[in-house]
């Protein structure tokens, strides 16, 4: 498998586990999404937030329109406006990879962080870690969710494998 092969995989199995993460989230009250939560981001919903940010950070640098905001910006306060935001951003990065080829992949993209600090990676690097972010904090998400209450996700990328295949 190529590596455009193997983040077309990745994204799929993103927006898989996005939708698995949402429809056990729905089933909680609001009052669970925003509990205060022992975390990174202190509660479900907040949580949710730093991954949308997180992911609108990191695509508009791949696509040349670099955005700055803090890490901790709440953008939806409404979980169904935030649902339907996460949907149209894990599609955006589908096609976002869609339109990759290899040499693209490969090659290297200059950006300032949040903090404003300049570096240089490549590109596949840059999705592996916007994959594994999003992977580390579902993990918490998991969590957070059995804590309120909800069932136990089985979101593992085997899962998505066993869906798929």
């Amino acid at each position: 498998m190529n590596g455009v092969a193997y983040f077309k995989r990745m994204a799929g199995y993103n927006r898989w586990a996005n939708g698995h993460l949402y429809d056990a989230c729905a089933g909680l009250s609001s009052g669970e999404l925003d509990a205060p939560r022992t975390a990174f981001f202190p509660s479900i919903m907040r949580t949710l937030n730093h991954l949308m940010v997180a992911d609108r950070i990191w695509m508009s640098r791949l696509l040349g329109d670099p955005i700055g905001m803090p890490l901790d910006t709440v953008l939806f306060d409404r979980f169904a406006d935030l649902r339907t935001a996460r949907s149209a951003q894990d599609e955006a990065i589908m096609a976002f990879i869609d339109g990759l080829d290899d040499q693209t992949l490969t090659s290297d993209l200059s950006y300032k962080s949040v903090a404003g600090k300049a570096f240089t990676m490549p590109r596949d690097l840059i999705l592996g870690h916007m994959f594994n972010h999003q992977t580390h904090h579902r993990g918490q998400l998991s969590s957070m969710i059995l804590e309120a209450g909800g069932k136990p996700l089985e979101i593992d990328l085997v899962f998505y494998a066993r869906d798929m295949l």
